[in-house]
């Protein structure tokens, strides 16, 4: 986890010098707070223990900065009036000892991106946004996710991918290596900036571009960019902006889908009446498509297929479509699993059911038993990943290794892991994986998706269709011949889902999975408190979903205890796992540590 933090505050502000005569440019105003004690505070309220200022024009001023705030520690840049911004991040080399957040000092931004980048597991990533129109902007030409280029002049590049924030987490071997790249080229090159930097090492090693398209922010280099982040951006991030008054109650959904969305989901709905069959809304739909694959996978590799429906249908459009004259083997921990079968059955699919127990991890060595038993017949393996009867979590990397070996494509049904728990397709050899709008996207009912790989969608050409509205083939091959559906899609919701993808990516899986796993620990906590006991061992919980056996009191009963919750905001689902009687609990969609706290002391009032 980065704890360290850079800000790079050496310039001289000069196009904006009337501002900046008596105080250096970080020290703008908004709101009466100067924007970088803004960015620092904001770097505190993100666990950042230690922020290296690297000043120049009026250092004596941040220097004040040092006695405010403890974390702060400002390192001189006696070149700054000659040099670039490079110079600057190459005179901390002696105190840089770790991985870090790199920021500039007049930026203002959402803080959300903050936790984005320091859940982000990958060590070294590049902000950046769609566009802006902000001016001076540096935009930036990336290949499948990787730094090629940056450039102010978009012409100089092969093509613009997105644009430059200003803030990146950086490794300390990348750091290291733009140090490198700084002392050979300083003398003929004094100006060098760490964007220069970058895209040197960029030539050596991978630097990820993090695109989040929306993400509200500016930097602040002219009048023109004051008055705008004054204006626009900073009403946006502060909340102070026009708000539409929303007659809706809120509802704490702690059943495991549809969750609980935000205000702005929800708005998003609100749009002009369109037929779908318009250019304007292909475009919207093939947005969706490509977002929805970057979030498990590369864009070259894989592509998305939309179908109007519930994730059933996806599950459905999979197995009836992509089987052909093979043989199906379904992992079967529960009651998804089950259901797979079920689709299995209805299409005549020639299948095997592999079931285990519903509370622990599948038997990898005889699931192995099974594939070498069947001699290469089977050729597809399915799975439910986060098993939702239950909340098990199954592990998909070990059986897509399993399938690889016995070449066997991997269907992977995501619905109550993708979108929260990190999924990478290629390592976990993944062809087919299905998911929906509703959980973890924190998005509307009714869309569900199938994210394959291009070349086994392109192969099932020559099946024979089992189904005519579920057909994966013809429903992929129709949206990239004519950018529509091939049935009506429904609207509305498309445009609650693109609101939904937008807020995923401002946030982060990785940090919408730690916000998830942090109501998780307090559920188990209070339950234990309560002494009610989980189904599934705590090690092998997802912490999404949790199944919970049923007190054995007299006073208890789960349609009573449901209606007390739900008189009171709170909604719960009943138990799904054979005899066993239980009842799930989701900590999933919009909600904060602070409504499974609430949850907890309703159930406890119930309970006792």
């Amino acid at each position: 986890m980065v704890k360290t933090a850079v800000i790079l505050a050496a310039g001289l502000g000069s196009r904006i010098k009337e501002r900046t005569i008596e105080k250096p440019k970080g020290f703008l105003e908004i709101d009466g707070l100067p924007i970088v004690e803004r960015s620092i505070m904001r770097l505190i309220d993100s666990g950042i223990e230690q922020i290296w200022i690297g000043t120049g024009y009026l250092s004596e001023i941040y220097e004040q900065l040092t006695q405010k705030y403890k974390q702060v520690t400002c390192v001189f840049n006696e070149h700054y009036s000659q040099t670039g911004s490079m110079r600057t991040l190459y005179t901390l080399r002696e105190v840089i000892k770790e991985d870090f957040l790199l920021l500039e000092s007049d930026l203002l931004y959402d803080p959300a991106c903050l936790l984005n980048l320091i859940a982000d597991t990958r060590q070294d990533v590049i902000l950046a946004s769609g566009t802006t129109h902000s001016g001076d902007e540096v935009y930036i030409e990336s290949d499948d996710g990787f730094l090629i280029a940056m450039s102010k002049e978009a012409g100089e590049l092969s093509q613009v991918h997105s644009e430059l924030v200003g803030i990146s987490k950086l490794s300390l071997n990348t750091y290291q290596m733009m140090c490198r790249v700084a002392e050979g080229s300083f003398e003929g090159s004094p100006k060098l900036d760490y964007e220069q930097a970058l895209v040197e090492v960029a030539r050596e090693k991978p630097l990820t571009v993090n695109k989040i398209e929306k993400l509200v922010w500016c930097e602040i280099d002219t009048e023109e960019h004051l008055q705008r982040a004054q204006q626009l951006i900073y009403p946006m991030i502060s909340n102070t902006g026009p708000s539409i008054d929303l007659p809706v109650k809120r509802n704490i959904l702690l059943n495991p889908g549809p969750a609980t969305t935000t205000d702005t989901v929800k708005l998003a709905q609100v749009v002009p009446d369109i037929c779908p069959r318009e250019l304007e809304f292909g475009d919207l739909m093939g947005w969706i498509s490509k977002q929805l694959t970057l979030f498990v996978g590369s864009e070259k590799r894989y592509d998305t297929v939309l179908f109007g429906g519930s994730g059933t249908a996806g599950v459905e459009s999979v197995i009836s479509s992509v089987v052909g004259e093979g043989k199906l083997l379904i992992l079967s921990n529960g009651s998804y699993g089950e259901r797979m079968a079920e689709i299995a059955e209805v299409y005549r699919v020639d299948h095997e059911v592999f079931t285990s127990s519903p509370i622990l991890p599948l038997p990898l060595d005889e699931i192995e038993q099974v594939l070498s038993q069947n001699d290469g017949k089977i050729t597809h393996v399915a799975v439910v990943h986060n098993e939702t009867t239950s909340g098990i979590l199954n592990d998909i990397e070990a059986v897509g290794k399993l399938c690889a070996k016995h070449n066997a494509d991997f269907i992977v049904d995501a619905m109550s892991s993708y979108g929260a728990i990190p999924i990478h397709m290629e390592t976990a050899g993944i062809s087919y994986l299905i998911s929906s709008s509703n959980k973890n996207l924190q998005g509307m009912a009714g869309i569900a998706f199938v994210v394959a790989d291009k070349q086994k969608l392109a192969a099932l050409s020559s099946h024979s269709p089992k189904s005519y509205y579920l057909d994966l083939f013809k429903q992929h091959d129709n949206f990239k011949r004519t950018h529509q559906l091939r049935f009506t899609p429904p609207v509305q919701t498309l445009y609650a889902l693109k609101q939904a993808i937008i807020e995923t990516q401002i946030e982060g899986i990785e940090q919408r999975y730690h916000r998830y796993s942090e109501s998780w620990e307090i559920l188990i906590a209070g339950l234990e408190r309560l002494g009610l006991e989980c189904l599934v061992p705590l090690q092998y919980h997802s912490k999404i979903i949790t199944a919970i056996k049923e007190p054995l009191t007299a006073n208890y009963n789960f349609e009573e205890m449901h209606d007390y919750l739900y008189e009171r905001g709170i909604t719960i689902y009943p138990g799904k796992i054979g005899r066993m009687q239980s009842f799930r609990i989701a900590n999933i969609g919009a909600i904060s540590k602070c409504d499974i706290e609430y949850m907890l002391k309703i159930l406890e009032e119930y309970l006792l």
